[in-house]
């Protein structure tokens, strides 16, 4: 705030200026004591809060508006303190996400920083300016798989700027294993956010004991990995903030809700959605769900309506200007019917009315990306299925060979076969559920790939492929016919960007990620449409998970267990180690 609009808020709140908007006569939730005080009346003048109490009639003027909240009850508006905006740019995800209640939202930008670098960050941050709701972005950590990324990664005096900025909060879950082997770039990383006093935020899935512990002592303030109470207990007691996850990747909250019968302090505890699906956000809604589902699921209602407010206010720093209903804190408010029915009935950010009854009022800016954002599939050669053939080092014999094995439809661990050649290559087997998996760097106009097999994805015929693998700046692909393989590739390339399921030579289904590689400039309701076809054609050729393309982009991540691949070769998360496809 600047002097004018302290001294226009203290006017306001004295009565010799009249507020912008009031409401009035309303129970408001106060989450700073946990209270809910009745016949309670706020006074909003400009972006922020200027009188909270019993009576704002001093503040009401004849061009006050005036919201009469008589049998509701007031809140503040939702944070999600942990999330991917995936596939949509952030103007497209607003139009659904704020009108349930989500008036404050920090995001990853993991995806389009290893395809487009500190330039993709920052045209990713523009994206959010001057929005309905304020969005904020974390410091991707680029921990890879890819070699290449050892050296091309964000660096130290790169974080040190991005550090700099208002709309960036700290940096953006490190995987724990690189931590405790002391990365000597992701511990100078670490270095430049604490010491601009901003916030590390983890990831320590499988991270337990002494090596939890360790990862803690790094400077790490959170982690949203827990699947357990347990777990979380053990986070909490070392003074971790936890995002409990409930949204596109993991959905937590139930497994976790034991947690509200341990007797425990649970304001370091917080609901985040890890990202949510373009099907979700459009169909269900938000934040708004996750809230509803704490409380159906018995948390307190005060305590759930907590930690998405003032608890992931205070994880982050924001306290100072989000998170409760306060004078001079931001105007960002939800009325709601009553405790335990989040029905957003009015929502306000930042002092505006922007949805009524779940309608919109406002729209968000619409942003055009640069035309660079949409070049980065850098690769010259068209690939042929000869591309995809594996030769054995011996002729005419069974091949020993490592395979990515499917546990699930993210979790892997290593397979090793003796695989029967086929025409004297190694070849894939449906019969045997055993495809080809092959990862490509598309900033290489020569394409560096490496080819492997999976175990798992049950394709029945054909490929499918996608330009968003995570942790990388891969094309992912997985196939049982060499043909198809390459079609859904070069279809890809041609695209910039996108994911293709092909079978017989032929294109089923597609969706295009032109803004590197991993987001569309389609409207939401378009990509909404096209991501269910791309699962029903998939889902057609065999494939069982419930999230297809989830599964599939997964298989380049180093967050989850145990056994991914990139452009060099297969690679065990465990030990760090890399290997090609025959086994010892």
């Amino acid at each position: 705030m600047n002097s004018q609009e302290m001294a226009n808020l203290i006017k306001v709140a004295l009565g010799t200026e009249k507020a912008d908007l009031a409401i009035t006569n309303g129970s408001l939730v106060n989450v700073y004591t946990g209270e809910l005080l009745h016949g309670y009346s706020v006074a909003v003048k400009g972006e922020r809060i200027a009188y909270v109490g019993e009576d704002a009639r001093h503040s009401i003027g004849a061009d006050t508006k005036v919201i009469d909240a008589t049998g509701k009850t007031i809140i503040p508006g939702f944070i999600d303190s942990h999330t991917h905006i995936n596939f949509c740019t952030p103007d497209e995800f607003l139009r659904y996400s704020f009108r349930g209640g989500t008036t404050t939202i920090i995001t990853e930008m993991i995806d389009i920083a290893f395809a487009l670098g500190i330039p993709g960050i920052q045209a990713f941050l523009e994206s959010c300016k001057n929005q309905p709701v304020k969005i904020f972005g974390v410091v991707p950590s680029m921990v890879s798989l890819s070699p290449k990324f050892k050296t091309e990664a964000i660096n130290r005096e790169q974080a040190k700027k991005l550090l700099q900025r208002t709309d960036i909060l700290g940096l953006g879950e490190p995987y724990w294993l690189p931590v405790i082997e002391q990365d000597a770039r992701l511990l100078g990383l670490f270095e430049e956010t604490l010491r601009a006093r901003k916030k590390i935020t983890g990831h320590s899935a499988g991270a337990r004991d002494k090596k939890l512990v360790a990862y803690a002592a790094s400077g790490v303030c959170s982690c949203h990995e827990p699947i357990t109470a347990a777990e979380v207990r053990e986070r909490l007691r070392l003074g971790m903030y936890i995002p409990a996850r409930e949204g596109e990747v993991r959905k937590d909250l139930a497994a976790l809700a034991g947690i509200k019968d341990m007797d425990l302090d649970l304001h370091q505890f917080i609901l985040a959605s890890d990202g949510t699906s373009i099907e979700q956000v459009v169909e269900e809604g938000y934040m708004e769900v996750v809230l509803q589902k704490a409380i159906d699921l018995g948390f307190d209602p005060v305590a759930a309506i907590q930690m998405v407010t003032i608890n992931p206010a205070r994880y982050l720093n924001l306290e100072d200007h989000l998170g409760g209903i306060a004078p001079g804190k931001y105007a960002d408010i939800v009325i709601i019917p009553g405790l335990k029915d989040i029905d957003a009935k009015y929502v306000i950010s930042s002092g505006r009315l922007i949805a009524q009854n779940r309608e919109p009022l406002v729209q968000p800016r619409k942003h055009i990306f640069p035309d660079w954002t949409r070049q980065s599939m850098r690769l010259t050669p068209t690939f042929s299925p000869e591309d995809f053939m594996i030769h054995p080092p011996k002729a005419g014999s069974p091949a020993p060979v490592r395979v990515i094995e499917q546990i699930t439809e993210l979790v892997t661990q290593e397979l090793q076969l003796d695989v029967s050649l086929f025409q004297g290559k190694v070849a894939a087997n449906p019969e045997q559920d055993l495809q080809k998996a092959v990862a490509i760097d598309f900033l290489s106009r020569e394409g560096t790939k490496f080819t492997g097999l999976v175990k798992g994805f049950r394709l029945k015929k054909g490929a499918i492929a996608s330009s968003a693998a995570w942790d990388i700046a891969n094309i992912i692909a997985v196939g049982v016919d060499d043909a198809d393989l390459a079609l859904a590739v070069n279809r890809i390339v041609q695209m910039q960007g996108g994911a293709v399921v092909c079978a017989d030579g032929k294109i089923l289904a597609e969706f295009s990620l032109p803004i590197g590689g991993s987001l569309s400039a389609a409207p939401i309701e378009t990509l909404q449409r096209k991501i269910g076809d791309f699962q029903n054609a998939a889902a057609g050729l065999g494939v069982p998970f419930p999230d297809i393309h989830l599964s599939l982009i997964a298989l380049t991540t180093p967050s989850i267990p145990f056994f991914r691949i990139c452009e060099e070769g297969l690679v065990d998360i465990r030990t760090n180690k890399m290997f090609g496809l025959l086994a010892e």
